[in-house]
């Protein structure tokens, strides 16, 4: 995603820290000290109750070759060679949200879950094992270019993505302010690939949107930031004060981002103790959020607007939505984004996002990569129709 998943904070797993740790450990003290780390990697292994069987003699042969045989030994850094091994070994995981993020990356990232970056303002993931746009956010230079949700990213620039992680994908897209960046993109139905070419701009992270149409109120929400309950908050006011007695909460495009902001503004519309969502761990515990039972929109009618740019806490607040009160979600299946991430900070600045969980709706349903089908589906309008048909259909059901 040319965004990042938001981080959750939490207790990681140790044991994969120490493997981290053991890589720099090892390299610090050198190839020529070799049986030294291999005692280290025992020390690892009787620490997390895993048998010392571990051999790490193809490393360091691969390691002692490429400085004693490469042509070009000038070119040779051993703190990329040591990054390298890192992001391989994290990769061969297999999850395209697992991954080793080197000190410039961890820096990007920060500065994304602030809120303010350089881009083009779209989110893209990887769903079978193709790069993707998720979302374009609303107001941004890939909304403007008319990227959409779902569009396949085949190239960047002159960049065949097959191979890329999203990390590598979002550091080539973004770009400084007034650059170009020329995407190959394949639509569905479409036929041909086509190249897009989009200027980067500054992009902030838009919140909240509302307005009163047709005497309902409509609350358009476009990314759970840290933000983001209290902006809910000052919007559950104007709907107090609209005269409006209905609402459609519209997260379409919405590609998710904190957890707890998922909850709290679930809390506006589930009595106190309704189980918004279960996080599931591997070793089977799990824990159960609940909502906080705000009451203030708990008998409003409402309608969820979904689409496949939908993902994470829009899915995990759609669900819990749906479940919990019967609220009908009206659009497209959503994209099926329900495992949860933790970053972990690494010495050098370095960081492991890691997935640690996942996530179920109230009626134990996975969301992650099965998505929510809609309850009344309405495909999206075409480039061609001025008319919003998923809204307009959602305005009828309300009245």
């Amino acid at each position: 995603m040319e965004m990042g998943d938001w981080k959750k904070f939490g207790i990681i797993g140790a044991s994969l820290a120490v493997v981290g740790a053991s890589f720099f450990l090892g390299i610090g003290v050198g190839y020529v000290n070799r049986p030294a780390v291999e005692k280290v990697v025992n020390v690892l292994n009787k620490e997390t109750t895993k048998p010392a069987e571990i051999d790490f003699s193809l490393f360091w042969d691969v390691w002692q070759k490429v400085e004693t045989g490469y042509v070009d030994k000038s070119k040779i850094d051993r703190s990329k060679l040591v990054e390298g091994a890192i992001a391989g070994m994290v990769r061969s995981i297999g999850d395209p949200y697992t991954i080793f993020m080197p000190p410039q990356e961890t820096k990007e990232f920060q500065q994304e879950i602030k809120g303010s970056f350089e881009g083009i303002g779209a989110e893209i993931g990887i769903r079978g094992g193709v790069l993707m746009i998720i979302a374009p956010l609303k107001g941004s230079p890939a909304e403007s270019a008319g990227l959409k949700a779902g569009d396949k990213v085949l190239k960047i620039d002159e960049t065949v993505t097959a191979e890329l992680s999203v990390e590598q994908a979002v550091r080539l897209i973004r770009g400084e302010r007034s650059t170009k960046v020329k995407l190959t993109i394949f639509r569905e139905n479409d036929g041909e690939p086509k190249e897009i070419i989009i200027t980067r701009d500054t992009i902030v992270v838009p919140n909240i949107q509302t307005e009163v149409k047709n005497g309902i109120f409509v609350l358009r929400l476009s990314h759970f930031s840290e933000s983001s309950p209290t902006d809910f908050r000052k919007a559950v006011g104007e709907f107090r004060g609209s005269g409006a007695t209905k609402m459609i909460l519209d997260l379409r495009n919405n590609p998710g981002g904190f957890l707890a902001a998922a909850v709290d503004i679930a809390s506006w519309f589930l009595p106190a103790g309704d189980v918004v969502v279960t996080e599931k761990w591997s070793d089977g515990n799990q824990e159960i959020y609940r909502s906080r039972g705000y009451r203030e929109l708990e008998s409003t009618p409402v309608m969820v607007l979904i689409n496949q740019g939908s993902a994470s806490a829009s899915e995990i607040l759609a669900g819990a939505l749906r479940d919990q009160r019967g609220i009908k979600l009206v659009g497209e299946k959503t994209f099926g984004k329900g495992s949860v991430q933790e970053l972990k900070e690494l010495r050098g600045g370095a960081s492991l996002k890691i997935t640690i969980a996942k996530w179920f709706t109230p009626s134990d349903k996975s969301i992650n990569e099965n998505g929510l089908e809609p309850d009344i589906v309405v495909e999206a309008a075409t480039s061609t129709e001025a008319a919003d048909p998923v809204l307009e259909k959602a305005f009828d059901l309300l009245r």
